[in-house]
């Protein structure tokens, strides 16, 4: 039952690649075009960062998650390595909670 789902994307996810390749040389965009498309990619980003940020299911996550999130994006900003943003992330959350801050 699930198989059919798994395949179906799978053959999507394909063609999609695939098709990229294929149209590369054949399509083109304006100037006005591709800066809209890289705004777009900007805001859709960081709504998924916003949602996975400050909703838990179908509720607040609490403060400690977002000021670990807004930490990692200082520190990704200030082009730190990867292995310090995410350390410093974890560990402002955590330390968030473990004062009692939800």
């Amino acid at each position: 039952m699930t198989l059919l789902p798994i395949l179906a994307l799978a053959v999507g996810t394909f063609a999609f690649r695939y098709g990229g390749v294929v149209l590369r040389d054949r399509i083109t965009f304006s100037e006005q075009t591709k800066r809209l498309l890289s705004t777009a990619a900007v805001v859709l980003l960081f709504a998924l960062v916003a949602t996975a940020a400050l909703a838990k299911g179908q509720s607040f996550a609490g403060w400690a998650l977002p000021a670990g999130v807004l930490v990692a994006g200082l520190l990704a900003w200030r082009k730190a390595p990867f292995v310090v943003v995410v350390v410093a992330a974890a560990l402002t959350t955590a330390l968030l909670r473990l004062a009692g801050l939800p």
